[in-house]
């Protein structure tokens, strides 16, 4: 508490931290709430100070904080879903595990190696969109898909570099509908950008589109990085949601007045309980979070080992998924994001958003560059979805539910950058070696399971080196 105290006290000076208004006075050193802080960020931005130093501690302390019923913790009238939904039925558990609330703190679940890291099996959350004012409590597959925590390290680069794609990927769209209106014929293209394909767009002469022919992304062309599906666009739309159905703390962005007409959507006695600046503190911590690297010091048999395991996983083709690097051209990281759609904060909904350089980091500055200076972000993946299981080889095609019409046996192209510090795996946390999920792959991905299965003993074991040497720094 002192530490937060001389953390309010230290950003009071610039103007921008404030006490929330709900606390008419200083609270009492042994006061259970958890939430302490407000951060105006319409002033932060028209101030020109750097915004990381002011909402980075902030967002640490919200993303550990034990949210009580006095922050406004619970949603006795509301659900999880997304979109603002009351309950049908009053549930006389306050926590419940299938549809929420299930935690108290963003850090109960995200903490291995480190807060921000992924979670044990323990951990596992239920995705139950399709149920989400269930009174019941099960775990069947029919019901929910369970989920094993995902790390967050890295993560503004990830966004970053989804951004970049997707406007990208919307100039060749304008750009094959202006060469159809010009030409007046049908014109195809192959979709392409950062080197990963995305199948092909046809525009006719009249303006409409075929996008039939798309390949591991929704219609409007948006990437979305976030969730094992690749289903949310930005870390502020990822933490509005997470907040409502974990912890049944509202963001007033989405459930204030604007919205429903009410400031106490839940009906817990809380009016407004998370705050814009509040969610842009918590986006803030995340976006910054150092990147995984590899593991320092090892022993020279286990650095020969991961070498040659490098080349390998090269070899027998599981680089075309999990791609080694992406390069971005931008290091500054907008918030709201381009991106964000109605029920998040946008950037039509404040005079200008915050800038945050993430070139400003101390880690962003050793990662590497090519030849056009351009950072390459090591993250060993391409933010593409894929079809990962099949009929002969289902293991990760074991949820039933489709989750944002994206099928059952379709997952976003898993990050391997610190997977070393992840185990278990697999979207349930239920595999516990790296070769157990490896030999789980099917559908897009059988090609390069057969090929690794058919590796001498020792080749695979090299693999395994390399993959262990990818780690989250504690």
């Amino acid at each position: 508490m002192i530490r937060r105290l001389k953390l309010a006290s230290s950003l009071l000076v610039l103007g921008l931290v404030a006490p929330v208004q709900a606390l008419a006075e200083e609270p009492a050193p042994w006061s259970e709430r958890a939430v302490l802080e407000d951060v105006d960020i319409e002033a932060l931005a028209a101030s020109g100070k750097d915004p990381i130093p002011v909402l980075q501690p902030l967002g640490k302390q919200l993303f550990a904080a034990k949210f009580t019923t006095l922050d406004g913790a619970g949603r006795p009238d509301a659900t999880g879903a997304i979109v603002p939904t009351k309950v049908r039925r009053h549930s006389p558990l306050a926590f419940q595990r299938l549809a929420g609330m299930d935690a108290n703190a963003c850090a109960s679940c995200h903490n291995e190696p480190v807060d921000g890291g992924a979670g044990a099996f323990t951990a596992n959350v239920f995705v139950s969109e399709g149920f989400e004012s269930a009174d019941f409590d099960t775990i069947d597959p029919q019901f929910s898909n369970e989920r094993n925590t995902n790390a967050i390290q890295g993560a503004g680069l990830i966004e970053l570099l989804a951004r970049e794609m997707t406007a990208d990927l919307r100039r060749q769209r304008l750009d094959v509908l202006a060469k159809a209106r010009k030409t007046g014929q049908a014109v195809t293209v192959a979709l392409q950008t950062k080197g990963i394909p995305f199948g092909t767009l046809t525009a006719s002469a009249d303006g409409t589109l075929d996008v039939s022919g798309l390949d591991g992304i929704d219609d409007d062309l948006t990437l979305r990085p976030f969730s094992q599906k690749g289903v949310f666009a930005s870390l502020r739309q990822f933490t509005v949601n997470a907040m409502n159905d974990h912890h049944g703390m509202q963001a007033s962005e989405r459930f204030g007045a604007n919205w429903t007409g009410t400031a106490d959507f839940d009906g817990d006695g809380h009016p407004d309980e998370l705050t814009p600046g509040q969610i842009s503190a918590l986006v803030a911590w995340q976006a910054t979070l150092p990147a995984p690297t590899r593991k320092q010091d090892l022993p020279k048999v286990w650095q020969d080992a991961a070498a040659a395991g490098e080349t390998l996983f090269a070899d027998i083709g599981c680089t075309s998924c999990h791609v080694p690097a992406l390069p971005l051209e931008s290091l500054v990281f907008h918030d709201p994001g381009p991106f964000d759609t109605a029920g998040t904060l946008r950037q039509s909904d404040v005079k200008a958003p915050l800038n945050l350089d993430l070139g400003t980091l101390d880690w962003v500055k050793a990662l590497p560059r090519d030849d056009q200076g351009r950072v390459l972000v090591p993250l060993f993946g391409d933010l593409k979805r894929h079809k990962i299981a099949d009929a002969q080889n289902d293991t990760l095609g074991n949820e039933l539910l489709a989750q944002r019409f994206v099928a059952r046996d379709v997952f976003i192209t898993a990050e391997l950058w610190g997977i070393g510090s992840t185990a278990p795996y697999g979207h349930r946390g239920d595999l516990t070696t790296l070769e157990e999920v490896i030999l789980a792959h099917g559908g897009e991905a059988t090609e390069s399971r057969k090929a690794y299965a058919d590796l001498a003993e020792e080749q695979r074991q090299t693999i395994i080196a390399f993959l262990r040497s990818l780690e989250i720094a504690e």
